[in-house]
């Protein structure tokens, strides 16, 4: 009978620790969200009034890529209004590495960029974003052109421009 007594205060001992980390990690999961809460969102980057944009690159980069951006980052110049003043800027934009026919199944793409805002006052630089983009095609022809369409919108992301008509 006394191994049934252990037995039965083991099963009694597990069970309510069982409840008691449930509950400890339910309490801790609800602090962490309320905290989260009250957390200073973070300010939104600078605005510019973009007026322009230049696309260069070195020899190895697709001209359907530098084609593409410049169309694409040029119609979203065209197609943001500003109502408020903001510093005028015009942007160059370095295609600084394309790497093709990545991933098992050579599908991936990807490249390296630089952007520059200069002051349309003075011609100093006065923002500097450097990033990568990853895209993905299984039609080989058309990955030059998804390229460039994620480029110009992370450009389009970064400088608050709308998207543009086509």
């Amino acid at each position: 009978m006394g191994w049934m007594r252990f037995f039965v205060m083991n099963m009694f001992q597990s069970v309510i620790s069982k409840i008691v980390l449930s509950f400890l990690a339910l309490v801790s999961a609800l602090a962490l969200v309320s905290c989260g809460s009250l957390m200073p969102k973070e300010p939104p980057g600078p605005i510019y009034d973009v007026r322009s944009a230049v696309v260069v690159s070195g020899p190895k980069v697709p001209p359907a890529v530098l084609a593409g951006v410049g169309d694409r980052v040029n119609k979203a110049i065209n197609a943001t209004v500003r109502t408020e003043v903001y510093p005028r800027v015009v942007l160059t934009i370095r295609v600084v590495s394309v790497a093709k026919d990545q991933g098992y199944d050579n599908s991936q793409s990807s490249a390296k960029v630089t952007v520059d805002a200069a002051s349309v006052e003075d011609g100093t630089v006065i923002a500097v974003s450097n990033f990568d983009v990853l895209s993905r095609s299984n039609v080989s022809d058309a990955s030059d052109e998804i390229l460039a369409e994620n480029i110009a919108a992370r450009i389009r992301s970064i400088f608050t421009l709308n998207h543009g008509s086509e």
